[in-house]
């Protein structure tokens, strides 16, 4: 299993956003597929960005407090009025909160092992996979991880 590649167990059905795209259509997309980040990516297919929910929780936070979890969001929603601060930033391009220097990224022929040391180093929930153009091919989470070794172990059991 340690010397599997990316491209064995990485998502190949990447949900991606594009720079324009909209800070609310992204928090959408979180929503309706169940997912905290995504990469972004323009119009030929190069990673330009990745951005989580994290990104957008310090977004809208207020400067001088962090909010940690939705409770406290909540919270502060009925102290400060949070509505005025989303209403502004509900249409900016999510580009512009997203992390796009220092990105990591992995190689559908690296190895498994690459991955889980990445992922746990950087306390990361997933990585993009690219190719040698920097063009996003797959992604692969901690739970892709956590299935595989998984899987693994049954088979070796069995």
């Amino acid at each position: 299993m340690i010397n599997d590649q990316v491209k064995d167990f990485m998502v190949k059905d990447v949900i991606s956003a594009s720079p324009s795209t909209s800070i609310k259509e992204v928090m959408t997309m979180f929503v309706r597929e169940k997912i905290g980040g995504l990469p972004i990516i323009d119009e030929n297919g190069v990673l330009r960005g990745i951005v989580t929910d994290g990104d957008i929780l310090r977004t809208i936070s207020p400067v001088d407090r962090r909010i940690h979890d939705y409770f406290s969001l909540i919270t502060y929603v009925a102290e400060e009025g949070l509505e005025d601060r989303l209403s502004e930033l509900a249409d900016r391009e999510v580009i512009r909160i997203a992390k796009t220097h220092g990105i990591l990224t992995v190689h559908p022929e690296d190895e498994m092992k690459k991955v889980v040391s990445l992922l746990s180093k950087h306390h990361f929930k997933k990585l993009p996979v690219v190719d040698k153009s920097n063009h996003v091919v797959g992604v692969i989470s901690r739970g892709d991880v956590i299935r595989r070794i998984q899987e693994t172990i049954i088979n070796e059991l069995n």
